[in-house]
């Protein structure tokens, strides 16, 4: 679905197999020739690094849900538990990822990013900001499944403040669906009110509560109306509005959701890079952008080279190295190949 159609509704990440929890689904002898792959890569001392970028680095979303499966089928080991043992570092953080379905994987990384002394603000808001009703019921759903722990309650002890305001909107899974009699100019106008009062207007103080429940629940469809008043009235786009009235990750996760909604590609491009930014890269970051977004990372790629004129390609080879640069490098080449 293009980012650009009037009738744009919040993507779902999760491949369409994920929403019909089919715990035997057809896999075929592809499946098959990866999993023998993996095996074989894994077997005697030390492990084929190349064998395993060749085997997962060649996969999408919904063949890694089917050899997480086939895997445990065929040798009656958990895919997951192989790797940790044969691999480690970046490039062990997302073979671990690789080795478990697209929603399994974002458990992994919302458990990662809540690890040590503070959290990862930016990564948590990427997950759980943005998401379609039915991407997030699932992702709640398979968190307490796997470690029998409530997913807002961890969210609401890992963040504070706005950052926390900010993520609970997105877990409610509440986006409304589009009703051209109830979201109208007419109420658009009302809520771009609502927003100044509450933000840009507001004497002292910001009630971030309202912005971020309009921001993160409101239709994309209705969002975008609610951007193009307030910019004609006021002269700030709603990602300016958020800039000038919230700070640090609040901010950024704010601006992200707007663009999730109003120009996705561009929002994911943006946070690929945001990864690369600064002295150091934020591998977990940009692991989880390439992993989570794989599916996408077409379209994302061309904004991408709209954008800073590089393509995605490039700025993996320019911040990464080893053997995780080849597997990301891998990853993009599946499903955005160079031309």
């Amino acid at each position: 679905m293009s980012a650009s159609d009037e009738e744009f509704v919040s993507i779902d990440i999760y491949p369409e197999l994920m929403f019909e929890e089919d715990l035997t689904p057809d896999c075929g002898v592809e499946i098959d020739d990866v999993c023998e792959q993996i095996r074989t890569a894994v077997k005697g001392w030390g492990s084929d690094k190349g064998g395993l970028i060749d085997a997962l680095g060649s996969t999408t979303p919904e063949d890694r849900l089917k050899i997480a499966i086939r895997y445990k089928d065929i040798y009656d080991k958990e895919l997951k538990d192989v790797l940790k043992k044969e691999t480690s570092g970046d490039f062990g953080q997302a073979m671990k990822y690789l080795s478990l379905d697209p929603v399994r994987a974002e458990c992994a990384m919302i458990k990662d990013a809540c690890k040590g002394i503070g959290s990862h603000a930016t990564l948590l808001h990427t997950i759980l900001i943005g998401r379609s009703n039915r991407d997030m019921e699932l992702l709640k759903k398979t968190y307490y499944k796997q470690y029998s722990t409530d997913l807002t309650g961890l969210i609401s002890s890992e963040l504070g403040g706005d950052n926390w305001e900010l993520a609970s909107a997105g877990l409610q899974a509440a986006e409304e669906p589009f009703d051209p009699d109830y979201h109208t100019e007419e109420k658009a106008e009302e809520d771009v009110e609502e927003i100044w009062k509450n933000g840009q207007g507001k004497f002292f103080g910001t009630d971030e509560t309202k912005l971020f429940k309009t921001v993160v629940l409101s239709p994309p469809k209705y969002l975008r109306m609610i951007n193009e008043i307030y910019t004609d009235k006021y002269g700030y786009t709603l990602t300016k509005a958020m800039e000038e009235e919230l700070g640090g990750n609040a901010r950024r996760g704010a601006v992200f959701a707007i663009k999730m909604r109003l120009k996705p590609y561009e929002a994911i491009a943006e946070m690929v890079k945001a990864s690369c930014a600064g002295i150091g890269t934020d591998e977990l970051l940009l692991t989880c952008c390439v992993i989570r977004y794989q599916d996408m990372m077409g379209h994302v790629n061309f904004a991408h080279e709209e954008m800073y004129g590089k393509n995605l390609q490039d700025r993996v080879r320019d911040e990464c190295d080893g053997d995780y640069k080849k597997l990301l490098l891998s990853l993009l080449e599946k499903v955005s190949p160079e031309s």
